[in-house]
């Protein structure tokens, strides 16, 4: 991985920690440059990307798929419903079937945490692994589009104070971006339900209820209730929830008029977020929606940077 004149070459990414923080800088700015129509890719050869997601996605699945052929990419169908996953062919083969058939990128989203170790490791699989997301591990590109959303609100991450609120200890989202944001300066705070937050993550911020901090920070972070992990599990109300930890109207007037709001999505409205306030003024979950798209085109073009 390295970072030459502005450009940004990767062998895979599978993680925020292998990243510099140049390599961060320049993915966001390269991102941004997509955006605003001042970037462009061109490539003499051919180029195939297949998107391998054994977990429902609608964002991130979507938003590769878009980027990739924004790039002029070819786009091999996957349908893990359909695919030899059924007959019992482990994620490992099914990559090394990617790679021998010429795939040159593969994106994944896969229940295991660190699937991905195993790929990387194979002296067979030429393939490079996008992670798409990992069990309750990563998700770099999420995060990496979410610092791009950051940056062009305030063009710098010293001393912002960010809050990230809610189910922290199942998010992956929150582990890439309290890992990332610390390293690049900004100031951290946790909220939400105390059992869902793990002492490990006090490296990073301090946890704090969303009253105490809601005045003060510069973005509020919000995650998604995995209802799945929480419904009719000790009492667990979305409601109550939302009385307590969510952002109502009373919070939402009390941010302030620089602040921006934030959710990786799919939005539990009224739960994590009253519905009125997803595409409020200082709402940024579309603008994330769309630098999904443009980030994702900067991951991958660093992707194709590395197999020059």
């Amino acid at each position: 991985m390295a970072v030459v004149d502005g450009v940004v070459s990767l062998k895979h990414l599978v993680t925020m920690e292998t990243l510099s923080n140049e390599e961060v800088m320049g993915l966001i700015k390269r991102g941004i440059a997509f955006k605003n129509s001042s970037a462009n890719f061109a490539s003499d050869r051919q180029y195939f990307a297949a998107n391998l997601f054994f977990e429902s996605s609608t964002r991130t699945h979507k938003s590769f798929e878009v980027a990739e052929k924004k790039l002029g990419l070819d786009v091999i169908e996957f349908d893990a419903k359909t695919s030899s996953v059924n007959k019992g062919e482990t994620l490992y083969d099914t990559i090394l079937t990617m790679s021998a058939l010429g795939v040159d990128i593969c994106v994944v989203r896969h229940s295991q945490e660190d699937y991905y170790k195993q790929l990387i490791d194979s002296r067979t699989i030429q393939t490079a692994i996008v992670n798409g997301g990992d069990g309750s591990g990563q998700h770099p590109s999420q995060c990496l589009l979410d610092l791009m959303t950051i940056y062009e609100e305030f063009g710098h991450f010293d001393n912002l104070r960010v809050a990230i609120a809610g189910d922290i200890t199942h998010s992956r989202v929150a582990k890439s971006n309290m890992q990332i944001l610390k390293r690049l300066g900004a100031e951290l705070y946790f909220a939400g339900p105390r059992e869902w937050y793990s002492e490990d993550f006090d490296v990073y911020g301090k946890y704090v209820t969303i009253d105490e901090i809601v005045d003060e920070v510069d973005v509020l972070m919000l995650l998604r209730v995995q209802h799945e992990r929480h419904d009719g599990v000790g009492g667990f109300s979305k409601e109550s929830y939302h009385t307590l930890h969510g952002l109502n109207q009373e919070r939402y007037d009390h941010l302030k008029s620089s602040a921006i709001i934030m959710h990786p999505a799919p939005v539990n409205r009224d739960v994590e977020i009253a519905d009125q306030l997803v595409e409020a003024p200082k709402s940024r979950i579309v603008a994330q929606m769309q630098n999904g798209v443009f980030v994702r085109m900067a991951i991958i073009e660093a992707i194709l940077n590395g197999k020059v």
